[in-house]
């Protein structure tokens, strides 16, 4: 196949989890339960924060954005997918799968922000508790997640202006079920050495700094709990942290099994399937961990069905 520049080049085939046409009914149905389950729990999240007055502070704000970002995670990647089974069609367009590169990226990198700005919030609360509103204001609670959001933009653009440098042959197949930017420079046709320098680089900043930021806070965390004499206040402290935690070991534990799956066997339908776990299900448990695990939230999701409820029952009357 001869190469083609971006300017001519229409789709790429994206290969998906399996070609067995058996299947394909069965992973429609699958991941649209899973992608109506995440879009609907994290939008409860975000409903039940909103209304709730008693949940206006750093620790559910941090939470309302994350689940935000959760929903548009994976709506960049599910609907497409969901659409070429339903169409029996592998193509996406030129555009459609920069896009998805763009706001994958961007998305990626807010969510593990939002996590690392969560851990120190639970420092903070458990550390100094004295100066947590002083610490933790809502000036910079907002200042810092656009200043993520304004840095992402940037990331993402660079990466794509990279891209577009890049040839691909005609037809060219991207083994996964979306346009995922470590897939797609391998099936470039002409060098991706500057792309991939900047990956690993990009990567290094964004994972390893928040990795040892989250780290470092529960290391601290760990610490004050030692210090308690009293069995009740390190309940108490651990359950201010407990669900975030689940959420954090989640969200690294299926990384780094990604990473690994495609280090160990080589198959990228092996990736392919690991990656579900972090693109798919770890954003569909998260609300389900918060909403457990902690009893604020379930007040909150309680208090809000209930008013829900004696709305419909109001208007049915009429």
């Amino acid at each position: 196949m001869e190469a083609e520049n971006h300017t001519a080049l229409s789709h790429f085939l994206l290969l998906g989890l399996s070609e067995d046409p058996d299947l394909q009914s069965i992973l429609f149905g699958l991941f649209l339960c899973m992608y109506l389950v995440t879009v609907l729990g994290n939008l409860l999240i975000i409903l039940a924060v909103s209304s709730d007055s008693h949940l206006h502070t750093p620790m559910y704000f941090f939470l309302s954005n994350l689940s935000f970002v959760e929903i548009c995670f994976t709506s960049t990647t599910i609907p497409k997918m969901l659409v070429n089974i339903q169409a029996h069609s592998k193509d996406i367009s030129y555009r459609e799968c920069l896009s998805q590169v763009y706001f994958y990226i961007i998305f990626l990198g807010v969510d593990n922000f939002l996590l690392t700005v969560m851990a120190f919030d639970c420092f903070v609360a458990i550390c100094h508790p004295l100066n947590y509103t002083v610490i933790m204001n809502p000036r910079l609670c907002v200042l810092l997640v656009l200043m993520r959001w304004l840095i992402m933009f940037w990331i993402a653009l660079i990466q794509i202006l990279l891209v577009k440098r890049l040839t691909f042959s005609t037809g060219t197949e991207i083994p996964h079920f979306f346009c995922e930017l470590a897939q797609l420079l391998k099936v470039a046709g002409s060098d991706a050495l500057i792309n991939n320098i900047f990956t690993y680089v990009a990567g290094a900043l964004l994972g390893v700094f928040p990795m040892t930021g989250i780290l470092f806070s529960y290391s601290q965390i760990v610490s004050s709990l030692m210090r308690m004499s009293s069995i009740e206040s390190k309940y108490k402290a651990f359950s201010t942290c407990g669900s975030h935690l689940c959420v954090v070991s989640l969200f690294y534990g299926t990384g780094v099994g990604v990473y690994l799956s495609s280090f160990v066997t080589h198959s990228s339908q092996a990736s392919s399937v690991a990656s579900v776990m972090y693109t798919v299900v770890t954003p569909m448990l998260n609300p389900f961990i918060y909403s457990l695990r902690n009893k604020d939230v379930k007040g909150a999701l309680g208090r809000l069905l209930s008013r829900t409820a004696s709305c419909l029952c109001r208007i049915t009357e009429f």
